[in-house]
C-alpha cells in the first residue's frame, strides 16, 4: 500500500508501474508530460519475480521520439515481448471517463484487452493504424479529386486496410463477446443486491459484420470529398446499456462507476483465464470516489493476485496490505521549489 497526502506523487508511482506494461499513461497523459520539467527523458525500471527467475524492465520516455524498452537487457522491438514481461489491470478514478467521454476512449479499453489476451494482438492494431495512416494521407493528398492513377492507388489501400480491418473487427467481436457475461456478473457483485438490472455491452459499428472491402468502395466518394476515412474499426464504439439505455446518458453516477468497475474486473477475469496468471492489480486511490457500500463490494470481488493501493486516508475494512510505504515530497534542488520528488520514508511489514 502507498499512502500519502494528495499532491505528494502517489500516482507518479503507480502510473510509472503501468507504463512499463503499455508505454504510456494509463490516464492518456502525452510522453513530454511524464518527463521532469527541464529534462530530455524519464527512465523507469523495475525488478520483479515470476516463477522463480528475476525479470528486469527497463523503459525510456523521450520528450520528442518514441519510447523504448528492454526485458533483461533486451531490447524489445514489439510491444508484445512487453506485454509478456508484465501485465496489469489498473483501477482509477479517470475510469468513469469510459462510460462518459467519447468512443476514443471505449475503443481503447477493447483495444488494451486484446493485446492483454494475446500480446500477438499487438501486431494487427499496429499493423492497421498504419495503413490507415497511409490512405487517410492519400485522401487528403487527393484534394477532393479522384483520377484514375489516383483510384488505383486507392483501391490497393482499400484492400489493405479491409483486410487488417476485418481482423481487428473479429477480434474486437470476440474479446466483447466473451466479456458480457462476466461483466453483468461483477456488476451485481460491486452494485450489491440492489442491482437488479440487467448490463450488456457490445461492439456498435457502422460495417461489422458485413465485409470492409464493400463498405469502403460505398463509402469512397464521401471519403475522398472530405479526405478522410469515414467508416472502419476506428469509427466503431463499445455500447454499454443498463436496463436497456445507453450507460453513458441513462445510468446514475452511482451506476456508472460499478459499471467500470465491472468492466475492470471482467477484462481481469478474462486476461487470467487466457494466460494463465493473473494481471498485477493497480488500484489508485479508487476508494475515495466510492461510497461503503461500492468500496466494501470492490473489495469482496478483486481477485486474488499482487495488488499495489494508493490512498490518501484508510483502506475499506477487509484490505490487509503487507506492506505500507508512506510517500512524503520536498522540492528538488535547482527547480525553485516547483517541483517534487516522491521519497518512501518508511515502511511496515505485517507478520
Amino acid at each position: 500500500m502507498l499512502r500519502g497526502d494528495n499532491g505528494h506523487g502517489k500516482t507518479n508511482l503507480i502510473e510509472a508501474i503501468g507504463a512499463l506494461a503499455h508505454l504510456g499513461s494509463f490516464r492518456g497523459a502525452p510522453t513530454d508530460a511524464m518527463v521532469r520539467h527541464g529534462a530530455s527523458c524519464a527512465v523507469v525500471r523495475s525488478l520483479g519475480r515470476y516463477d522463480g527467475r528475476e525479470i528486469l524492465i527497463e523503459a525510456r520516455f523521450p520528450v520528442t521520439g518514441s519510447p523504448t524498452a528492454l526485458v533483461n537487457r533486451q531490447r524489445v522491438n514489439r510491444r508484445r515481448d512487453l506485454s509478456e514481461a508484465l501485465t496489469v489491470t489498473v483501477f482509477s478514478p479517470v475510469d468513469l471517463e469510459i462510460v462518459q467521454a467519447g468512443p476514443a476512449l471505449r475503443r481503447d479499453f477493447v483495444d488494451r484487452l486484446l493485446c492483454d489476451l494475446h500480446p500477438r494482438n499487438d501486431s494487427v492494431l499496429t499493423e492497421f493504424h498504419k495503413v490507415l495512416r497511409q490512405r487517410n494521407a492519400l485522401l487528403k493528398q487527393l484534394g477532393g479529386r479522384l483520377d484514375a492513377d489516383a483510384a488505383i492507388t486507392l483501391d490497393v489501400w482499400d484492400q489493405r486496410l479491409a483486410s487488417v480491418g476485418d481482423r481487428l473487427g473479429s477480434l474486437r467481436a470476440k474479446a466483447v463477446e466473451l466479456l458480457i457475461p462476466l461483466v453483468d456478473d461483477a456488476y451485481r457483485i460491486v452494485a450489491g443486491t440492489r442491482a437488479r438490472e440487467s448490463v450488456s455491452v457490445r461492439i456498435h459499428s457502422a460495417w461489422w459484420p458485413d465485409a470492409l472491402e464493400g463498405r469502403l468502395a460505398a463509402a469512397r466518394d464521401d471519403d475522398v470529398r472530405r479526405g478522410v476515412s469515414t467508416v472502419g474499426p476506428h469509427r466503431d464504439d463499445l455500447e454499454m446499456r443498463i436496463e436497456g439505455l445507453p450507460a453513458r446518458t441513462h445510468a446514475s453516477q452511482g451506476e456508472q462507476r460499478s459499471l467500470v468497475l465491472a468492466l475492470r474486473l471482467a477484462a481481469h477475469r478474462l486476461v487470467t483465464e487466457a494466460r494463465g496468471v493473473a494481471p498485477v492489480l493497480l488500484l489508485d486511490d479508487v476508494f475515495s470516489e466510492l461510497d461503503e457500500h461500492r468500496a466494501r463490494a470492490l473489495v469482496d470481488a478483486l481477485p486474488p493476485g499482487q495488488r499495489l493501493v494508493t490512498t490518501a486516508t484508510t483502506l475499506p475494512e477487509g484490505m490487509s496490505p503487507d506492506a505500507e510505504l508512506v510517500v512524503h515530497s520536498f522540492p528538488q534542488p535547482g527547480d525553485n521549489g516547483t517541483r517534487a520528488l516522491s521519497v518512501l520514508d518508511h515502511r511496515v511489514v505485517d507478520g
